[in-house]
């Protein structure tokens, strides 16, 4: 199974939501690590694009000013595009469950945009960045990432083979821009709101979401959600860690929230494998992919590692959790 092998040279790739965390970011990496013809930026916002244009000086990178509502206008942006990275979405979990037909239409229908358009296209690849909220969802937002991941693994059927489509699934990455990280390590807030001392997120660096998508670039054969095995942490270990004697305010879990996040369920785990770095769930329904299923997860199935009884990766039940030494060693990179 391959590891940062993968080989982009000469390839046109394009990024729904470019100009957000993970977009922006990955933008830079791939122009800086690989020989790629082209990678084109496609969001809605004008103002990030000028910002982002005027911060990365570099012939090979384009703008497309769009959204993924828009069938038409991904039709004309994934024209000779060899690879989609889909990361374009609306997150804010409050903000979504007061205004839930924008969380329809753009997460549930510009996903599926997304996968017709790429399959008009003939584009080779597509990568939808999903969310641990997607595991068990208890708010709109995680549903709403729940179904894109069901029209992904459903759209290689209306591919019929000629295009691959799969997901990545992950949880917070330290230092996004808005995350509480950021605001601490800025300086921005002299006090914390705590919901439950005893909650846990999964965590995880900006690279290692960048060697994911990579890593499931370089293997996918279309219906499979990738997930990495990254560590959890105590929300108020993280806080004491960056923000050391910061006053605290306890204010109970909010809706929408939950104690713990999971990144595999139980029901996934019986379809799923156990890889070095990562899980990789394999497409439960059979129908979808006819008689190539057999043959076409047999990678997964000589290297991987069946999950036994009911097994679950949950950010209270992992076997890694960073300490608070190794959290400020990686905050210590970052460019806040």
């Amino acid at each position: 199974m391959n590891e940062n092998m993968i080989n982009l040279d000469n390839k046109t790739i394009l990024i729904t939501g470019g100009t957000g965390s993970f977009g922006r970011n990955f933008v830079k990496y791939l122009l800086e690590n690989f020989l790629v013809k082209k990678v084109i930026v496609f969001s809605r916002d004008e103002l990030k694009q000028s910002q982002m244009q005027a911060e990365i000086k570099d012939e090979r990178l384009r703008f497309f000013l769009g959204d993924v509502r828009d069938l038409q206008r991904l039709q004309r942006a994934f024209n000779g595009v060899d690879i989609v990275i889909h990361a374009a979405a609306l997150k804010q979990v409050p903000t979504l469950e007061y205004n839930p037909f924008e969380a329809v239409k753009t997460n549930i229908l510009g996903s599926q945009n997304v996968v017709d358009a790429a399959i008009d296209q003939g584009v080779e690849k597509v990568i939808l960045i999903s969310t641990d909220k997607a595991a068990q969802p208890v708010s709109l937002y995680g549903s709403t990432k729940l179904c894109a991941e069901k029209l992904f693994i459903s759209g290689n059927a209306y591919a019929g083979g000629k295009i691959k489509l799969a997901c990545v699934r992950y949880g917070n990455v330290i230092g996004s821009r808005g995350s509480i990280v950021e605001t601490l390590l800025e300086k921005k807030a002299d006090k914390v709101y705590i919901t439950d001392k005893r909650m846990t997120r999964f965590w995880l660096s900006v690279e290692e979401s960048f060697q994911l998508v990579l890593f499931a670039l370089d293997n996918m054969v279309g219906g499979e959600i990738f997930i990495p095995k990254v560590p959890s942490m105590k929300l108020v270990d993280l806080f004491e860690a960056i923000a050391p004697g910061i006053e605290e305010e306890i204010i109970g879990i909010r809706p929408g929230e939950k104690l713990h996040e999971v990144l595999l369920t139980k029901e996934e785990a019986k379809h799923a494998l156990e890889l070095d770095k990562y899980f990789v769930i394999l497409p439960e329904y059979d129908e979808l992919f006819a008689k190539e299923k057999s043959k076409k997860f047999n990678k997964y199935l000589e290297i991987g590692k069946k999950l036994t009884g009911d097994f679950y990766f949950g950010s209270e039940n992992n076997d890694r959790w960073f300490t608070k030494e190794e959290f400020i060693a990686i905050t210590k990179k970052l460019n806040v």
